[in-house]
């Protein structure tokens, strides 16, 4: 079975030319943007258009493991859902944001696989994102931004929007917004050294919140979401949007833009 497996996950190559793929259907060009630890790869349109406001939307985890045991030895995604999310925004600037190692060839770049199982959301991982975040904010020209994350990507545009002034709406799909919950939920050991978004409330609950969740979400289901919320203060700006027959990765990308518009209307 373990054989049969691996047999049938496209290798790195494979899966960073699905992602070029993707991008390339709709005028869009990969970047490459140093950071200094890292070097994350990000996905842009050819022509952006002129506005104050710009989203960027941050991927998941990706191919994090291979069994329950073995991590993978390079976690671009097969299936990367926070860029089918980007390339279905129906208007406004939009830019796709990878995580550390994700389309670089993690082999050959050294990168040590905690940076995708314990410490997927250590200190300097949130710092090489926000870094980039600077950088497509000044390609685009932008003053203004919205992050979208999407289950690991949640934690990551939490915990950098609880570091910025620039962020006026965050929006979370299918998000891990509290590791601590997620890994004691499914008796996992914990994510020694990463930061938790849960740790981060008292720095963004003046942020416009939204959180999509999937009513058949095994992997990160709605009461881990509902947990997160019911601890800000009455008054906090967020909703979160329960999708009864979403699960983690159907059906988000195909019916992102009438999601997306009703973050909008607020």
């Amino acid at each position: 079975m373990f054989l049969s497996a691996c047999i049938s996950i496209p290798s790195p190559t494979e899966r960073r030319t699905a992602a070029e793929t993707l991008a390339s259907r709709q005028s869009w060009q990969s970047m490459r943007i140093a950071t200094g630890r890292f070097d994350l790869v990000a996905y842009v349109p050819d022509h952006p258009l002129s506005s104050d406001q710009l989203t960027v939307y941050i991927e998941g985890d990706g191919l994090s493991w291979i069994t329950g045991t073995q991590p993978s030895t390079d976690p671009t995604p097969r299936n990367p859902l926070a860029l089918r999310l980007a390339l279905a925004q129906p208007e406004g600037n939009a830019a796709y944001l990878a995580r550390p190692c994700q389309y670089v060839d993690a082999e050959a770049a050294a990168c040590s696989s905690h940076y995708w199982t314990d410490l997927r959301f250590a200190p300097e991982v949130i710092e090489a994102s926000d870094r980039a975040i600077d950088t497509l904010k000044q390609k685009f020209g932008a003053r203004l931004l919205t992050l979208v994350g999407y289950s690991g990507g949640a934690a990551v545009a939490t915990l950098i929007a609880a570091r910025r002034h620039d962020v006026t709406k965050l929006v979370t799909v299918a998000g891990n917004l509290d590791h601590r919950a997620w890994t004691a939920y499914h008796h996992i050991p914990p994510l020694t050294g990463s930061l938790n978004p849960a740790d981060a409330r008292e720095s963004v609950q003046h942020v416009r919140q939204w959180h999509f969740v999937g009513g058949k979400d095994n992997v990160i289901p709605p009461r881990l979401a509902e947990s997160f919320t019911k601890q800000f203060p009455p008054d906090t700006p967020q909703t979160v949007h329960i999708e009864p027959t979403y699960d983690h990765h159907c059906c988000w990308a195909e019916n992102w833009p009438l999601l997306w518009r009703k973050t909008q209307k607020e």
